[in-house]
C-alpha cells in the first residue's frame, strides 16, 4: 500500500520515499482513529497527510513519551534540535532528517503556512512548562498551536469547494475539538505526567480541583463531583464539533468521507466515555471494534458515491499563491449527516 500511495503521489525520488514510509509508521503506530480515516482519501494524498501527522507526532513524542527517561531538560534540547532542522528544511525544501524531509516537500507541494509548524512547536515546548490552564481561553490559546493548526495544515490538502479562508474556522475547530476528546479519553494518563488540561475554572465550578483528580487516581475511587466536571467537559467538546461541523460539506467531495469518518470516529469517543460512566481517570475508554468497522464501511460506501458523482483530480502543488482561491472545479456540496 505504501508504494501505491506514493506512486500515485509522483513521489519517485528513494530518500523521499523512504521518508514518507517513516511518517506512515508514525501515523499508523500512534493515531489508530485518523490513520483509519485517512485510507478513505484518494491514494495520492496520503501521503502529505502522513508526512503532516508523522511529524506532529514525533514531536509529541518527545514531549510525552513516558517510556523515556529523558529530563525536561534534556527534551528541550530535542525540541530546539528540531525546530532548528524544520527551520533549515522548510528553507531549503528538503533535510536529512527523513520526518523533516517529507514534511518540507508536504508544505512546499501544497503551499502550506509554515507559521503553522511553528506555532504548533510553540505548544510543544510549553508542554515542557505549563501543567494546568486557568481557564478555558487559555486552554484555546494553547490549542491553536496543538490542534487548529494541524486542521489548516491539512486543509490544502484535502481541497475545498468554497475559498479556503471560509473553511478554515471548522478546519481549526475541528482540530481543537479531536483534542478535548483526547484530553478528557486521557485524563488519568496526563495526571501520571504532571498535567491537568481540563480548564480549572470548569472544574472548580464543580468542587474539582487537581488534589481530588490525583486522590481518585491513586485509589482508584470514584467521586461523583469528578464525574460531573467530566460530564461538562464533554458538553463543551460537543459544542466545538458543532463549530466545526458546517466545515465538511466544505471540502472536496473526495476529501469528505475520510474527515467525516474522523468526526464520527472521534464522536464515538465521547460516547464510549460516558458509557464507560466518566471513568477516564481510570482507564481509556474504547469504541468498540464492531462500531468502528461500521463507520469505517459506511465511509467507504460514501468513497464510492463520491467518486461516481465529483471530478477526481490527481494532486498537485497549492502554491501560495492559490491559497484561499476556489479549487478548479465547483462539484455539487451534499448534505453531510454528522
Amino acid at each position: 500500500m505504501t508504494r501505491r500511495e506514493l506512486d500515485a503521489a509522483g513521489i519517485t525520488d528513494p530518500a523521499l520515499r523512504a521518508a514518507y514510509t517513516d511518517c506512515r509508521r508514525l501515523n499508523a503506530r500512534h493515531g489508530r482513529t485518523y490513520f483509519l480515516a485517512t485510507r478513505l482519501l484518494p491514494v495520492e494524498r496520503r501521503p502529505a497527510v502522513h508526512a503532516l501527522y508523522g511529524f506532529a507526532r514525533w514531536a509529541d513524542d518527545i514531549v510525552d513519551d513516558l517510556d523515556s527517561d529523558a529530563t525536561t531538560a534534556e527534551r528541550a534540547d530535542a525540541l530546539r534540535r528540531l525546530t532548528e532542522r524544520l527551520d533549515s528544511g522548510l528553507r531549503l525544501g528538503s533535510s536529512p532528517e527523513p520526518v523533516v524531509h517529507a514534511l518540507a516537500h508536504t508544505a512546499r507541494r501544497y503551499g502550506i503556512d509554515h507559521r503553522h509548524f511553528t506555532d504548533f512547536l510553540a505548544s510543544m515546548r510549553s508542554d515542557l512548562e505549563v501543567t494546568d490552564y486557568a481557564d478555558y481561553g487559555e486552554l484555546r490559546r494553547y490549542m491553536h498551536g496543538s490542534a487548529a493548526v494541524i486542521g489548516l495544515q491539512m486543509l490544502p490538502v484535502l481541497g475545498t469547494v468554497v475559498p479556503r479562508e471560509e473553511a478554515a474556522p471548522h478546519a481549526a475547530a475541528l482540530g481543537v475539538a479531536f483534542q478535548l476528546t483526547n484530553f478528557l479519553r486521557d485524563v488519568g494518563e496526563d495526571l501520571d505526567r504532571g498535567r491537568v488540561y481540563l480548564p480549572a475554572d470548569l472544574l472548580a465550578a464543580h468542587g474539582v480541583d487537581r488534589g481530588l483528580l490525583l486522590w481518585s487516581r491513586t485509589t482508584g475511587r470514584r467521586d461523583p463531583r469528578i464525574t460531573a466536571a467530566l460530564r461538562a467537559a464533554a458538553g463543551l467538546t460537543r459544542s466545538v464539533y458543532r463549530e466545526a461541523a458546517p466545515g465538511l460539506p466544505m471540502l472536496d467531495p473526495v476529501s469528505r468521507p475520510c474527515i467525516r469518518t474522523a468526526f464520527v470516529l472521534y464522536g464515538g469517543i465521547l460516547a464510549a466515555i460516558a458509557d464507560d460512566g466518566y471513568a477516564c481517570v481510570h482507564r481509556r475508554a474504547v469504541v468498540p471494534p464492531v462500531r468502528r468497522a461500521a463507520v469505517a464501511l459506511d465511509g467507504l460506501a460514501r468513497v464510492a458515491a463520491a467518486r461516481l458523482t465529483a471530478p477526481r483530480r490527481p494532486a498537485r502543488p497549492a502554491g501560495p499563491e492559490r491559497a484561499g482561491r476556489r479549487e478548479a472545479f465547483a462539484p455539487t456540496v451534499e448534505e453531510t449527516t454528522v
